[in-house]
């Protein structure tokens, strides 16, 4: 399989799992539940956001136009450097990075286009899905849904900690969904592996050189 059909394959697995989980959250979870999967840090706790990855707000609703613009013109440019990286003689897994990061721009622009209108939103009742009533907003005013929560240090700052000390320290303490999830993978890889595919100073390689013959 091609790089093409493989990152287009990538997008339709993370929109897919993306929202078909949010979905399933918004329609059988009232908002703060949770459930525990592993022991006390692996847990589904259903939270709603109207900001950016990890629960970063945005200011109000002038701010959420703004950002879903934001996030539909980003959309936009990975998709057109996403279609360039395809003709070019680049590795395969730099292809798939930028497809993560693309898929869940497009997974957290879906929740804040639309959820809104799909969804009624009266605090602490169980979502449902295309109300009669009508949803709880409008176009580009919905609220991202974030559900994984991994608190898998829960202590207290030691007391000489600067600013922090004496206070709880959550690892990790942000919830989050799978977009942000596909973000943060394809940033953090290619920022590990890749970081040289945008280097402008070409590669020297080094070759054996014979001692120069004398001059008659």
């Amino acid at each position: 399989m091609n790089k093409k059909r493989l990152s287009i394959l990538l997008i339709l697995l993370v929109l897919v799992a993306d929202q078909a989980l949010k979905i399933y959250v918004k329609t059988h979870f009232r908002m703060g539940e949770e459930v525990v999967v592993f022991k006390n840090w692996f847990i589904l706790h259903f939270i709603e956001n109207n900001g950016m990855a990890f629960g970063i707000e945005f200011g109000n609703r002038f701010g959420k136009y703004l950002l879903s613009i934001f996030r539909l013109a980003a959309i936009f440019g990975l998709g057109w450097y996403l279609a360039k990286l395809w003709k070019k003689e680049v590795p395969t897994g730099l292809v798939l990075c930028f497809a993560l990061i693309l898929a869940g721009a497009t997974g957290n622009l879906i929740d804040g286009a639309f959820y809104g209108m799909m969804f009624n939103g009266e605090a602490y009742e169980v979502a449902k899905l295309f109300p009669p009533e009508g949803g709880y907003s409008s176009f580009l005013q919905g609220r991202v849904v974030d559900i994984f929560y991994f608190p898998m240090i829960v202590t207290k700052y030691p007391s000489w900690f600067p600013f922090f000390g004496g206070q709880e320290l959550i690892f990790f303490r942000h919830i989050f969904n799978i977009a942000d999830a596909a973000v943060s993978t394809g940033v953090i890889s290619i920022l590990l592996f890749y970081r040289n595919q945008f280097s402008d100073k070409p590669s020297t390689v080094k070759t054996e050189t014979e001692p120069n013959e004398p001059q008659e």
